[in-house]
């Protein structure tokens, strides 16, 4: 029988992985170039709204994983499971997928000339608080990991709700098209 795969050994497994999910996502991005310009515009669409989706997910599921983290005794193995959860939810899917966001989002932007249109303003002031949010949650991941947590479980719900009404407005914004 073989030993039980350790912590570090499916981190590397993890990011393997991911690793591998980017370059094909990737590799999809740079076909989608050599389509005719309303197939890549199409295809740039379906790829930054799955990109939004999953930072979306993250955004609203590391609050909800402080919040269960704040009951943790510092130290303790649930902490350093938490820990190592926020970091890779952190670093595996919620970077990359805002990278994408913004890389793709900005592209499709500029192709389709909205960059003065009043309702892609309001959408970037929306994708702005979402960036400062993912910051804040960045900061208190690193700030949980080294043990100095200083925010109630209160706290982690109520900054739960701050990206999931910037997401309802940047929605708004895009489909409405309110101005």
């Amino acid at each position: 029988m073989s030993e039980p795969e350790t912590s570090a050994g499916k981190g590397r497994k993890a990011a393997v992985r991911a690793a591998m999910a980017l370059l094909v996502f990737l590799a999809l991005g740079a076909f989608v170039f050599l389509l005719s310009p309303q197939a890549r515009y199409d295809w740039a669409k379906a790829i930054h709204v799955i990109a939004v989706i999953s930072w979306m997910a993250g955004l609203l599921y590391l609050p909800r994983l402080f919040v269960y983290h704040c009951d943790a005794e510092p130290g303790s193995t649930q902490d350093r499971t938490f820990a190592v959860m926020e970091r890779r939810l952190l670093k595996v899917i919620m970077l990359p997928a805002m990278l994408v966001s913004w890389i793709v989002g900005l592209w499709l932007a500029w192709a389709a000339g909205y960059f003065t249109s009043g309702w892609f303003i309001a959408k970037l002031v929306a994708v702005l608080i979402m960036t400062g949010a993912h910051g804040y949650l960045g900061r208190a991941a690193k700030l949980f990991a080294a043990g100095r947590n200083e925010k109630p479980a209160r706290h982690w719900r109520i900054v739960n709700e701050v990206p999931t009404l910037a997401m309802i407005a940047a929605v708004i914004f895009v489909i409405v098209k309110p101005f």
